[in-house]
């Protein structure tokens, strides 16, 4: 029985200088190996029912292993102990069905409370919309009105090992997710493309991102700081290159980010209407500017090279879309995609100027000699004759719907109505 009392003993203490002694370097060390803290209080409640369900199955498996030590200690076949003979034991059998039972319903109850609290997103101050698309995240701001895409900005010359790799290789963005801090932040986690998924550690939030679905999340971040994350789902080949940047900042600092993002929304769009129907750009403007774009938007799938990864991401380089077909075509398939296959419209996504010049690289990089010069204004038209296409179909649409109505809604003589 010594063995027993000195080795709970023991236990004890470790487990007490472990779990009490948290601000202590050694437990900083620990943590580097744990569950991460997170600085949002649903993330602390997460860490603390892990650590406290971890302390229980310590305890089981310290008394478990304890008890089994002991009983090869002192009843060994040297000492000349005798086994006990029997098979049935109806008091051992009740106890060790009851005893697991009651240690689930202990360990399901500050469970279930955190999952309770997890799922409630009510009177959140602030909504945004999380769209996943390989490989880059849509942030719409319901409230605010704000739009826009987070890509990649780790540079190319450091994935392919042509520079020394930068800090946060792979997990920097040219737009950052900006929040307030103190307020509760709903978030609305879809795709629109395969499944991804939205998980920011220090948050405490993952969430998988599935097309024709809405998953429900919250955050209320303490203290203002970045914090990192990434896709923690299997999207295709650049999974990997999905990272999320989040910002916190404080409530008056937002407010600020939310009129300067206005503003800068307002001036891109008149600037892009300008450049649409006036600006004129040299072939040299163009395809500086359609390599930066390309690179940003293209590259992943393309590759740097253009010579893509067949069959999932056909080569650009001589290709049928880049030299043998017509302009018209190539901006049609980089505006609107090709069904059902990997190729995602980007109509949504790049403006006027940023589609001509990616069409202007395609077709003269990489040896495609083609010498086609594509302005905005060439692409701004084509948006225009497709987006007028769309309106009319969507009115003949509607006055067919308003016919079927009118043809359905028969109006019954008050005569008929009383014998009915």
């Amino acid at each position: 029985m010594q063995y027993v009392v000195r080795f709970w003993r023991s236990a004890l203490l470790l487990a007490g200088f472990v779990f009490a002694s948290t601000g202590s370097a050694f437990a900083q060390e620990v943590r580097k190996f744990n569950m991460f803290y997170g600085v949002t209080p649903m993330s602390r409640d997460i860490y603390d029912l892990h650590m406290t369900i971890l302390l229980i199955c310590c305890i089981i498996g310290l008394g478990v292993f304890a008890i089994l030590i002991y009983a090869l200690i002192n009843h060994r076949k040297s000492l000349g102990v005798k086994p006990a003979q029997f098979h049935e034991h109806q008091t051992v059998e009740i106890v060790w069905a009851i005893v697991p039972l009651v240690i689930l319903v202990i360990m399901a109850i500050p469970a279930t409370m955190v999952l309770t609290r997890m799922e409630n997103a009510d009177d959140s101050a602030v909504t945004i919309k999380i769209t996943g698309y390989q490989w880059k995240w849509q942030y719409d701001y319901l409230d605010q009105g704000i739009s826009f895409f987070s890509n990649l900005s780790t540079p190319l010359a450091q994935i392919n090992n042509k520079e020394p790799k930068g800090k946060h290789y792979l997990r920097e963005v040219d737009n950052q997710l900006v929040v307030p801090i103190n307020e509760k932040i709903r978030f609305l986690i879809t795709s629109n493309d395969v499944n991804h998924s939205w998980w920011v550690p220090a948050l405490g939030v993952k969430k998988d991102a599935i097309p024709g679905f809405i998953h429900e999340a919250w955050a209320k971040i303490d203290k203002p700081g970045i914090y990192r994350g990434q896709c923690a789902e299997l999207c295709g080949v650049n999974h990997g290159y999905m990272p999320i940047v989040v910002k916190a900042v404080t409530q008056e600092q937002f407010v600020q980010w939310v009129a300067k993002q206005k503003q800068k929304e307002g001036k891109a769009t008149a600037r892009s209407t300008q450049s649409s129907t006036q600006k004129t750009y040299t072939p040299d403007e163009l395809m500086a500017l359609g390599k930066k774009n390309y690179d940003t938007y293209c590259a992943a799938c393309h590759q740097a090279d253009g010579k893509g990864i067949p069959p999932i991401y056909p080569a650009l380089r001589a290709d049928s879309v880049a030299v043998g077909g017509t302009i018209a075509r190539h901006i049609d398939i980089v505006m609107h995609g090709v069904p059902g296959t990997a190729m995602q419209a980007f109509d949504k996504q790049l403006s006027d100027t940023q589609i001509a010049s990616i069409v202007t690289y395609e077709r003269n990089a990489w040896g495609n000699r083609t010498g086609d010069v594509v302005q905005p204004a060439t692409v701004a038209k084509q948006r225009q004759k497709v987006e007028e296409k769309f309106d009319a179909k969507e009115e003949k649409k509607l006055k067919e719907n308003i016919k079927e109505i009118k043809k359905t809604n028969v109006i019954v003589p008050q005569n008929d109505k009383a014998k009915k």
